[in-house]
């Protein structure tokens, strides 16, 4: 007798973000039936907005160091980036259409730069993978075991489906529709989270008036900056409140976490770093500076109005009076800043927390909540900018997309 033929089944996705779309496509590709719910009227809107400057999708470096940038999280992640690395991730780009680079820094791009054409082509594929998109559904947590949504017309829509997966992303940008508003509805589920915090995001500075309206806006580069043992070299913002910017993001998970236990957290930046202490005190000494001002001593020296009035912001003045060409070349490769708090998750790229590791089984499903699964943001990782943010949430999402086929039809169960 002809094996029978399995019942076609129903895949719920939450969240119409890269990785809700990634499952999607995975599923649908593997003849599920795939609905995706989205409180926003239109999908992937972070996405797009990240991508208005060049889609940074993922990185170069060796996988190895690669999986390093996730820290805490690096073991629990490594199977999910190891079976989709970013080979993986820029094959399936390619096969959209949309051939990639690698940039100089080592971070990988679209060759259009635009996350816009990324995404039409996507949508297209998904249309024809026979996706059901379904906007304006803002869900609410569960009745009597159905998915419970209220629509645009504030009308109560329940879903059955024979698995789900949450992909809300974190709290980030809520304006573009991860509000973290999830986080209520898990916990009273009892489900273990860890709180969300901003990550990649910037910190405030008690800076003068004068500074703040002044510089505000205005970068900072090329700059080391050191918290306690860590050391990133790249470029800053200064803004009204402090400051932020890539070098900024990339010590952020501890200088958020120094911040949490002490209150503050002391940076040492470095205006110069490709010149060396010694190069710098003999530039300062072989330049004597007689009657000048320390602005135009500084300035004769080659440096910005910028930094010679941050020299100022952090050195007291009767200090700086005192000093001479070898204090200054101290000060200047290593001038203390001290950072109060956060600018807030809201505008923040990313965010920290989410579903904690134990409340998840290895393909992401909640423990306590049989065929309802978790991919990206949600998750409680957090990692810097580069293309290790975009890399996880894909790489989760082909994870949990797998878990979710291996649910739904269980190895056993397979003809």
């Amino acid at each position: 007798m002809p094996a029978p033929m399995q019942q076609v089944k129903n895949i719920a996705i939450i969240g119409a973000g890269p990785s809700g779309l990634m499952a999607a496509e995975i599923l649908a590709g593997s003849g599920y039936r795939v609905t995706i719910y989205d409180r926003m009227p239109s999908p992937a809107r972070k996405f797009l907005i990240a991508g208005r400057g060049g889609l940074n999708l993922t990185h170069s470096e060796p996988l190895e160091p690669f999986l390093r940038r996730y820290g805490h999280a690096a073991e629990w992640l490594s199977p999910s980036i190891r079976a989709f690395p970013p080979e993986a991730l820029r094959a399936w780009c390619e096969g959209l259409g949309q051939e990639t680079y690698v940039g100089s820094s080592g971070r990988v791009f679209p060759r259009s730069m635009k996350a816009v054409q990324l995404l039409r082509a996507w949508l297209k594929r998904l249309e024809q993978l026979g996706v059901h998109y379904a906007p304006r559904h803002q869900w609410h947590g569960w009745h009597n075991g159905a998915l419970r949504f209220t629509d645009a017309a504030q009308q109560t829509i329940l879903v059955n489906a024979d698995a789900t997966l949450l992909a809300l992303g974190g709290a980030s940008w809520p304006r573009l529709g991860s509000d973290g508003a999830w986080t209520a509805i898990l916990a009273a589920e009892s489900i273990a989270l860890a709180p969300l915090r901003p990550a990649n995001g910037g910190f405030t500075v008690s800076w003068s008036a004068h500074f703040a309206s002044r510089f505000a806006g205005m970068p900072l580069k090329p700059i080391t900056l050191t918290h306690e043992t860590e050391t990133r070299q790249g470029e800053a913002m200064i803004t009204t409140q402090g400051m932020e910017g890539g070098v900024i993001y990339a010590l952020s998970s501890a200088l958020r976490e120094s911040i949490d236990t002490t209150g503050s957290a002391l940076l040492h930046i470095d205006l110069r770093p490709t010149q060396s202490l010694e190069a710098l005190r003999t530039k300062l000494e072989a330049a004597p500076r007689a009657n000048k001002s320390l602005s135009t001593y500084l300035r004769k020296a080659g440096f910005s109005p910028l930094a010679i009035n941050l020299l100022r912001e952090t050195t007291p003045p009767e200090v700086l009076a005192h000093y001479n060409a070898a204090d200054l070349a101290v000060r200047l490769k290593a001038m203390p800043l001290t950072l109060t708090g956060t600018t807030g998750i809201a505008r923040a790229i990313s965010s920290a927390g989410g579903i904690a590791q134990e409340a998840l089984t290895d393909h992401f499903m909640l423990r306590s909540k049989p065929g309802i699964f978790a991919a990206g943001e949600m998750l409680n990782w957090e990692a810097p900018t580069g293309g290790y943010l975009l890399q996880a949430c894909f790489s989760t999402a082909v994870h949990a997309a797998h878990g979710i086929m291996r649910y739904c039809n269980p190895p056993s169960r397979i003809v």
